[in-house]
């Protein structure tokens, strides 16, 4: 949004610069600034310099008339906001009518009195006063909803990991993992019916919940020194299920369907499925497993073997890649195209470790 100057602005547009001089000269009273044009081209050139707060457009100019000026303005969306007044010498009804489907908020026939011209303007102009400071307050409460949501996700995400000791760092580097594997696949046009600039801010904003469910996984398990046993690791798959609970009495509370709470639901109960099927919870296989679990699961891989473990120690980048190639693989644990993706962008992920080294020893 513009910022405003101490005066508002009105800029009359008219072919003639007599009338252009008797509207001045009406509104002169008025603690405003002014400019003009004298055709409907001129006006376009003018707006695209200094948005004004207010139009007075004549209708019946030689070449782009008032109407064709006006629809030429609307195709700029930063010009939907600008009132404009047309101000003719034209009173047919249809004419009137054109001028307000076109998106005129007021119509005045020539000839007009002084005192009717400076009440309409100065009207407008409070009226879009108004609008403007309320669309900045509509904008301020929204940034401020949205930092609250993503404040919340972060919160709720390092819940999870503050329980599990082993983990330090991990939600911070895996979300940055997911936005440029994201970014790169979009760059190389995969998955374009799902894989959208919007898409890929909520894949990194809902990163942080993958591992929610952690949170009801009992302390002897999740903290346990050394290797689960058969049972002990059944239960640990668990808190796939256990995430998307949580995610669901969101979605429930909400009440209508919300694309954050549909994608963290996807990330948090898929990102352990593998792609040739033999992956949990579900056993789900290729284009079945969600996009946003798929692409987790290189991220989730990658700085789980980056990092020390009671029961293992820290691989390398070098390692890392060696392992992810060789017993995961392409394929088989990893989807083809993002894993291609991860080949293309592995130095980053090595940059993006070593930044959020918190965890990796």
């Amino acid at each position: 949004m513009r910022e405003q100057p101490n005066k508002p602005l009105v800029f009359v547009v008219d072919d003639v610069p007599e009338n252009i001089q008797i509207a001045l000269s009406h509104l002169k009273g008025l603690d405003l600034e002014f400019a003009y044009a004298t055709s409907g081209e001129q006006a376009l050139g003018r707006v695209k310099k200094r948005t004004p707060d207010l139009i007075l457009m004549d209708v019946m100019m030689p070449g782009m008339n008032g109407f064709a000026t006006m629809q030429e303005l609307r195709k700029h969306p930063k010009n939907h906001s600008i009132p404009v007044i047309f101000l003719t010498a034209r009173s047919e009804p249809e004419d009137v009518a054109k001028g307000f489907e076109l998106g005129g908020v007021d119509y005045i026939t020539k000839p007009f009195h002084g005192v009717e011209l400076r009440s309409r303007v100065r009207n407008h102009l409070e009226l879009h006063s108004y609008r403007l400071s309320l669309e900045q307050k509509v904008l301020d409460r929204t940034r401020e909803a949205t930092l609250l949501k993503d404040i919340t996700v972060l919160a709720m995400g390092e819940l999870a990991e503050h329980r599990d000791a082993n983990t330090g760092g991990h939600i911070n580097r895996t979300r940055f993992f997911v936005k440029i594997l994201a970014e790169t696949l979009f760059e190389r046009g995969k998955f374009p019916d799902i894989l959208t600039q919007e898409y890929i801010v909520l894949l990194y904003k809902t990163a942080p919940l993958h591992d929610i469910g952690k949170v009801a996984i009992r302390d002897s398990i999740l903290l346990k020194k050394g290797r689960l046993t058969a049972e002990e690791f059944s239960e640990m798959k668990k808190h796939t299920i256990y995430g998307e609970e949580v995610i669901d009495k969101l979605a429930h509370m909400a009440g209508e369907p919300m694309m954050f709470l549909e994608c963290a639901r996807d990330m948090v109960g898929s990102h352990h499925e593998k792609y040739d099927g033999r992956g949990y919870p579900r056993g789900l296989q290729g284009n079945a497993i969600p996009l946003a679990g798929r692409i987790m699961a290189v991220a989730d891989v990658y700085d789980a073997l980056r990092t020390k473990r009671s029961y293992k120690k820290a691989f390398s980048h070098e390692e890392t890649m060696y392992i992810m190639a060789t017993e995961d693989g392409r394929g088989r644990h990893f989807d083809p195209d993002v894993y291609d993706a991860l080949l293309e962008v592995e130095q980053d992920f090595a940059r993006i470790a070593k930044e959020n080294s918190e965890g990796i020893k």
